[in-house]
């Protein structure tokens, strides 16, 4: 998959976010889960992050009635989605 202008604004946004809460300190890639053992969030962490998302595009992946993402590759894949249609 290609990767735009979209997903390098999601990627930043995820990374502003994880910076801002001491998450994923030791790194993360597309594959690192956003729960548990992953970056480990929490339902507060989850809607801070959806809210960033929300005010970079006006979408997010949390609020937009399908499945919950599971990794930070499913947040990026949400926008390259949403920008392709």
């Amino acid at each position: 998959m290609e990767s735009g202008p979209g997903q390098h604004k999601a990627h930043a946004v995820i990374s502003d976010f994880l910076g801002r809460s001491d998450k994923g300190a030791g790194g993360w890639t597309d594959g690192t889960g956003l729960w548990g053992d992953g970056l480990g969030l929490d339902s507060l962490e989850a809607a801070e992050l959806s809210a960033m998302l929300e005010d970079e595009f006006g979408s997010d992946p949390f609020s937009a009635g399908g499945d919950l993402p599971e990794t930070v590759g499913d947040i990026v894949a949400f926008y390259a989605a949403v920008r392709t249609e």
